[in-house]
């Protein structure tokens, strides 16, 4: 019983991702979070861009060139 309770304190955050991810897949929840995940990475690359105007305008226009 004393290795039970070691294997499940030292996996224990494997063990909730893989409950967590077969409740994801098991409701079709994946789709919910896929887009929120999308709509975060736009707003992030867009606070960047934002944020860094001169950067990202020399590092575009060289990529142009380069094609």
């Amino acid at each position: 019983m004393e290795d039970f309770k070691k294997f499940i304190n030292q996996y224990k955050g494997a063990i909730i991702g893989v409950i967590i991810a077969i409740i994801l897949l098991a409701t079709r929840l994946y789709d919910v979070i896929i887009g929120i995940l999308i709509i975060l990475a736009g707003a992030l690359v867009g606070n960047y861009v934002q944020q860094n105007k001169d950067d990202v305008k020399a590092k575009l226009k060289k990529f142009i060139d380069r094609m």
